[in-house]
């Protein structure tokens, strides 16, 4: 194997596409397949925004590790996202970049017994020394000494607290969504807490006598009351899965369990390569949505699945949007208030009995 395979290190900047408009507008003459749906994507963000939509960006996969988080590092400070459900592995691998700590740039054509003996783990073509994990660990660990809370806290607390450690000490602050996002009280939950190395530190803190304790409830709730507050509710989905999921049964939770009336979602956007006959899509097609209350009737218009791989369509989606709003929107700054939202949630609920 090439000594230097660890040559390529990855960053997460934005890749500006020159004439992003011009190569939508490409899509836009036949509109057909998925680049069809992909022109559908750019023109159904740019309706979320100008009605106002309170807009989830749901993250699955591996999709920090590529150095795609530039991107939404953008539409944080711009506004054009107002709170994220991701799963925790991307939150994990989202710190290296801000530590200064390498992920690389590799080949899926390579021997794994060879990057065992040499100390580095594989993400299909990325590589990331076994080095950068540990430092990671022993980041998220000492960092966690100092937290405490005498009641259950949500993930966003949690995310919000390393948001903030990582602005004040760590090298490149710039590179984080998690301390983007912390700097713009934009709120991050994730759907599985233990199912990712920051549980795994957590967990391991347990042992040594610390005391705090993630409450997914907690999470339900907060989303729940972030939709419910709002007028217009939209999600941009990377991937499926449990991020997915997570915050189409907000709706749910509101009508099924809260009884506050049947709603729906107004806009969906979903970038896959999954496949409805397998059993649901990873949380099912915006039709079969209709029918578990997730999307309004009335907007099913407003909904579009692109089956693409979401290293080539987030890109292109998230430049053109990026293009069209320079100037960006006000900030919702969700996390600041989430908790008003929550009392308000509490005052209405109708609980069947």
């Amino acid at each position: 194997m090439n000594k230097n395979i660890l040559d390529q290190r990855i960053v997460p900047s934005i890749r500006k596409i020159d004439g992003i408009e011009n190569l939508v507008s490409l899509f836009s003459k036949s509109k057909a397949y998925n680049a069809g749906r992909l022109y559908e994507a750019c023109k159904i963000y740019e309706k979320m925004l100008e009605d106002n939509t309170t807009i989830c960006l749901t993250l699955s996969g591996a999709f920090t590790p590529t150095g795609l988080g530039g991107f939404v590092i953008s539409l944080i400070e711009k506004g054009l996202v107002d709170f994220i459900i991701s799963t925790g592995a991307n939150l994990y691998h989202d710190m290296h970049f801000a530590l200064d700590l390498p992920v690389y740039q590799g080949d899926f054509r390579v021997r794994d017994d060879d990057l065992l003996k040499r100390g580095i783990v594989r993400i299909y073509d990325i590589f990331i020394p076994k080095d950068t994990l540990l430092k990671t660990d022993d980041f998220i660990r000492n960092s966690l000494k100092d937290f405490s809370s005498k009641e259950p806290i949500s993930s966003a607390d949690l995310h919000k607290f390393l948001g903030e450690i990582l602005l004040k000490k760590s090298k490149h602050p710039e590179y984080s969504i998690l301390a983007t996002a912390a700097k713009h009280d934009l709120p991050i939950y994730t759907p599985s807490p233990g199912d990712s190395s920051i549980a795994l530190n957590t967990a391991s803190l347990k042992i040594e006598g610390k005391k705090f304790f993630i409450d997914p409830d907690k999470d339900v709730l907060e989303t729940s009351a972030i939709v419910f507050s709002s007028k217009k509710n939209g999600a941009i989905e990377i991937g499926g899965g449990a991020p997915k999921n997570f915050y189409m049964q907000t709706q749910p939770m509101l009508d099924q369990i809260l009884n506050l009336g049947k709603k729906g979602h107004d806009y969906f956007i979903q970038i896959t390569t999954d496949a409805p006959q397998w059993g649901g899509l990873s949380g099912a097609t915006p039709n079969e949505a209709v029918s578990w209350g997730k999307i309004n009737p009335k907007s099913i218009g407003n909904s579009t699945v692109v089956y693409c791989d979401f290293t080539i369509a987030s890109p292109i989606l998230f430049s053109y949007i990026l293009g069209k709003y320079k100037e960006g929107k006000e900030l919702k700054r969700l996390y600041k208030i989430r908790n008003k939202l929550l009392i308000d949630l509490k005052s209405r609920i109708k609980i069947r009995l």
